[in-house]
């Protein structure tokens, strides 16, 4: 089993999403010992945003490539290789403004990709990563799941991974963290017994 596990929240230690992913990560070695985890950490090690130089670098051949064409060309290759390589793929998306951060909006266009990760048919889209199980971690300050609020946070995700056709996926849910103490042990405590139980037959 290759997991990749992917963080993006810019808070560091102090930051729910990371700790909840860290544990679900954890949970699965218990539960498979021979799971072989690669890291990508987002915040620390961002990935530049797509942009005309990205589109650039994938239509220049290698020999005509300067060093900034062949970084782009480079950075692609390598989180395209990460995430077609993993058999799961846990994911760290905390809410920022309605949505997910950024860096995570970055790593997705690096991987939402014509040819390799879907395709377009006379049938309309076809997604080519099927068989992967993916689990998003999902923290949020306010209450959202369900609600308009989210349409730009887990629903986006569920119908992005769905084009890349991924349909085993899980949500493990922290909520309202930032509406006090008491709120945010009941959010953690939910979350960490969703892991418990999403692990507990493995």
């Amino acid at each position: 089993m290759k997991l990749l596990h992917i963080d993006s929240s810019i808070l560091g230690d102090h930051s729910a999403s990371r700790q909840l992913s860290r544990e679900v990560v954890e949970a699965w070695k218990a539960a498979e010992p021979q799971t072989v985890v690669t890291y990508r950490d987002l915040a620390a090690d961002a990935i530049s945003h797509f942009s005309a130089q990205t589109l650039v670098a994938a239509g220049t051949s290698a020999e005509l490539r300067d060093a900034a064409l062949q970084h782009e060309a480079d950075l692609s290759a390598a989180t395209m290789a990460e995430f077609q390589a993993a058999d799961a793929v846990v994911i760290a998306a905390p809410m920022y403004n309605f949505s997910i951060p950024t860096q995570l909006k970055a790593w997705i266009d690096r991987i939402a990709v014509a040819g390799q990760t879907f395709r377009y048919t006379e049938a309309g889209f076809e997604g080519l990563c099927g068989g992967k199980k993916l689990v998003i971690v999902s923290t949020a300050g306010g209450l959202h799941a369900g609600q308009p609020s989210g349409v730009g946070h887990e629903d986006y995700l569920k119908v992005m991974f769905g084009f890349l056709g991924i349909t085993d996926i899980e949500f493990v849910r922290a909520e309202g963290l930032a509406k006090g103490d008491e709120m945010r042990i009941k959010g953690m405590s939910q979350a960490q017994s969703q892991i418990s139980e999403q692990f507990a037959a493995a």
